[in-house]
């Protein structure tokens, strides 16, 4: 077969050469109009979902927050894999879906399921979708850090100041903040003073 193949090619060797050229023509137009990038981003198409759950150890997280989420973004269309993590005050849930899909559809998708099951929820616990962005994205880390801040200072610092100024840098999708302590306030009610004051 492969003699018959190069004895037709030699008997037609214009349209062997007109092939070549239009082929050759077409690959250097497919090469300038590629998008290279120097890490190809194969992770799969999936959507995060975070939720806060404040205080709380990684088993009362897992049984109030992450399988009530879990059991109920089973049953969104396209998503091939629900996957779960606790730990102590957070819940993760990883949805990953086909990749024919398109990611603000996904994305849409799993909002209106996180409307659904917020009512199954602790009071006050809110999902929300992480950024719309992968690993692979991970261009950048810093550390923010002074001899004269406390941890704790270093980290409102970042909160407040330091995140909101690379948020507004374009292309910019998230600003993970680790480390440090968070400033959190406690409010501690005196029934007998709010009484006093004919507060109920």
């Amino acid at each position: 077969m492969i003699e018959a193949l190069i004895r037709w090619s030699c008997r037609h060797a214009v349209i062997i050469a007109a092939a070549a050229s239009v082929l050759t023509v077409a690959s250097i137009l497919a090469a300038t109009h590629l998008a290279i990038d120097a890490i190809p981003d194969l992770t799969d198409r999936q959507v995060i979902v975070s939720v806060d759950f404040p205080g709380q150890p990684a088993q009362v997280v897992e049984d109030q927050v992450t399988f009530p989420l879990a059991s109920e973004l089973l049953s969104i269309p396209g998503r091939t894999v629900v996957r779960a993590n606790s730990v102590y005050g957070t819940a993760f849930v990883y949805v990953l879906f086909d990749d024919a899909t398109e990611m603000r559809w996904a994305r849409q998708r799993v909002a209106e399921r996180l409307q659904q099951i917020q009512r199954r929820l602790p009071t006050g616990i809110t999902p929300v979708l992480a950024a719309d962005a992968t690993g692979v994205g991970w261009i950048y880390q810093y550390v923010v850090s002074s001899p004269n801040r406390n941890l704790a200072e270093l980290r409102s610092l970042q909160d407040w100041s330091v995140r909101n100024h690379i948020m507004a840098a374009e292309g910019v999708a998230d600003v993970a903040s680790l480390g440090g302590f968070v400033r959190s306030y406690s409010v501690v009610v005196e029934p007998k003073r709010l009484a006093s004051l004919g507060i109920a």
